[in-house]
């Protein structure tokens, strides 16, 4: 069993060795970074990239005004409801992406500077990022004494509002950075829902590299992959730090 890693390793290890290879390709050249200089002076990438990071921003914020008041409420005053929420958090991972942006565009009106623009991406984003936020959210509520903490910030005259933003939040952190990474994986990857939508977010824009430049979609590839495993990371050493 000793060696079961070995196979293991190369099972997830050469596709990225064969990725990187490909992404150094010049052609009768040989290898070099002509793709990687090529897309650091591309202004599109860049532009995709930092509109990547926006929506996942704002992603996050979003959802955790939303989810934090929430999942305290439940694990507080409505355990009975814990299987809706549950249930209600797992229906993104189930409802076909293509669906929820029909449904979503079909249902959804408002001002000029939500529909129409890439900020009306950020409400599929929520609800793509629901399981994940609602979990993290969740656990990490459930290692608290949440019924001490309220009746002690109610008795030095904290109100609702103080008391998840003085107590509850500061208790939070690691599961809150938990989230937030985890939003910020799911943005970065999307596809679906910016590509339908007609919106050049950093998924979007390596797709449409990958027809014209394999060696600079294998390059952005690998910057997508790490961009994800870095957020992965920052969850794996959260969570360390809060076990100790």
């Amino acid at each position: 069993m000793k060696w079961l890693w070995v196979p293991l390793a190369g099972y997830f290890a050469l596709p990225l060795v064969a990725t990187a290879v490909l992404s150094l390709w010049q052609g009768t050249r040989g290898y070099g970074f002509a793709a990687y200089v090529t897309l650091i002076h591309t202004p599109e990438m860049w532009n995709s990239l930092f509109l990547s990071a926006r929506l996942a921003v704002e992603t996050i914020i979003a959802g955790l005004v939303i989810l934090v008041p929430a999942v305290f409420w439940m694990n507080l005053r409505l355990q009975r409801l814990r299987p809706v929420f549950d249930f209600l958090s797992v229906l993104p991972l189930v409802v076909p992406a293509i669906s929820l942006v029909a449904g979503i565009t079909a249902i959804y009106t408002g001002p000029d500077w939500l529909v129409g623009t890439a900020n009306f991406l950020v409400i599929p984003y929520v609800i793509l990022a629901l399981p994940f936020t609602y979990r993290a959210l969740d656990v990490g509520m459930r290692a608290l004494d949440l019924r001490t903490l309220t009746e002690a910030a109610q008795s030095l005259g904290a109100s609702w509002p103080s008391m998840i933003m003085r107590v509850l939040v500061p208790n939070l952190i690691t599961a809150l950075l938990g989230a937030a990474l985890l939003t910020i994986t799911i943005v970065i990857g999307e596809f679906t829902f910016a590509n339908i939508l007609l919106f050049n977010t950093f998924a979007v824009y390596i797709n449409h590299i990958g027809s014209t430049s394999a060696t600079q979609a294998a390059a952005l590839s690998l910057l997508a992959f790490l961009l994800t495993w870095l957020a992965m990371l920052g969850v794996a050493l959260g969570g360390r730090r809060a076990a100790r």
